[in-house]
């Protein structure tokens, strides 16, 4: 679906201010600011902001088609966004991922760092609030969509909480970690929720579940051959304050996401190319790469491994070229 109605920009302020919001529950944030958390903030912070962000998404996702609640007609909003408005509304999962990660995020380091309670709140609060926001003023949701993703969100936040601890240990020292770590995300990737026509809410769920995958695996593998990582404190510096921690965390930001990039791009093509030679289809066949035995293997193979590259080969590399 195409959108049809022309519009004009009377406040670029609020245009570009919600632009940029709706990005930060899109995969340009989750494939920045969750590595960035890893690399150089702190190892169980990231480790919790994942796995309560893959489970909220995947919970969100197949309500979405559970449900099937359209999005908002259009006329009469106007909608600035066109690769999502072929997935159902509710809830909206871009408010169900800004509320998870941004509350998680909140609750895992409000013991382990000094700050002022009331300043972490209020950035989780800012932060959710203006995604979404942002997804009402793009005319992408209703409100009712928006509230209810937030509080799903929230209500999952509040169940898993007294459960991280063990949820967390479990997956550094269980010897089945990786066999479950891929095992369930495939059977969930292959078993999702049937449409009469093409969405991509079932590609997306692949993805988040692949790159949780790949991490998990990597955090388990840390923490058999590497430093121990179920401790108290970070193996990584703490918060940066000082201009040369500054320019090591940039350091390490820059060199990771750069192997990220790679690994995502590398792993696709060969991933698709494989797959066209087994099914007889050429990589620019769209229709092809939406098919059940398609889709779910490339997606889920490629951010599997940019999970796993993300939590262990870059560490490695960081390691090597004394970044740490």
């Amino acid at each position: 679906q195409g959108c049809t109605q022309k519009y004009i920009v009377k406040n670029y302020f609020y245009y570009y201010l919600f632009k940029f919001s709706a990005a930060l529950g899109e995969e340009i944030f989750y494939i920045t600011f969750l590595p960035f958390t890893y690399w150089n903030i702190d190892h169980s912070v990231s480790r919790r902001m994942i796995i309560v962000w893959s489970i909220v998404m995947y919970i969100g996702q197949v309500s979405k088609d559970i449900l099937k609640w359209p999005r908002p007609l259009s006329p009469p909003v106007v909608k600035l966004e066109m690769r999502t408005n072929a997935e159902y509304g509710m809830p909206s999962t871009h408010a169900m991922a800004a509320t998870a990660i941004s509350f998680s995020f909140f609750t895992a380091t409000m013991n382990q760092y000094k700050y002022p309670f009331e300043l972490g709140l209020v950035a989780a609060f800012v932060f959710s609030t203006l995604v979404c926001l942002s997804r009402l003023y793009t005319g992408m949701h209703t409100v009712l969509d928006v509230i209810g993703g937030a509080l799903i969100s929230a209500v999952l936040l509040v169940l898993l909480y007294p459960a991280w601890d063990t949820i967390d240990h479990l997956l550094l020292t269980s010897p089945f970690c990786p066999f479950f770590s891929i095992v369930v995300p495939l059977f969930l990737c292959y078993n999702y929720p049937k449409l009469d026509y093409y969405s991509p809410t079932r590609g997306d769920t692949t993805t988040i579940l692949g790159a949780a995958a790949g991490a998990t695996v990597g955090f388990w593998l840390n923490n058999q051959y590497a430093a121990a990582a179920y401790t108290g404190k970070s193996v990584q510096p703490g918060l940066p304050v000082l201009t040369s921690t500054g320019v090591f965390v940039l350091a390490r930001f820059l060199v990771g996401i750069l192997v990220v990039l790679l690994t995502r791009w590398a792993m696709k093509s060969v991933v698709l190319g494989m797959l066209g030679y087994r099914y007889k289809f050429p990589m620019g066949d769209l229709a092809a790469r939406r098919r059940l035995e398609v889709e779910v293997p490339y997606k889920f193979v490629t951010y599997s491994s940019v999970g796993f590259t993300a939590t262990v080969l870059v560490p490695l590399l960081h390691r090597l070229l004394g970044l740490m």
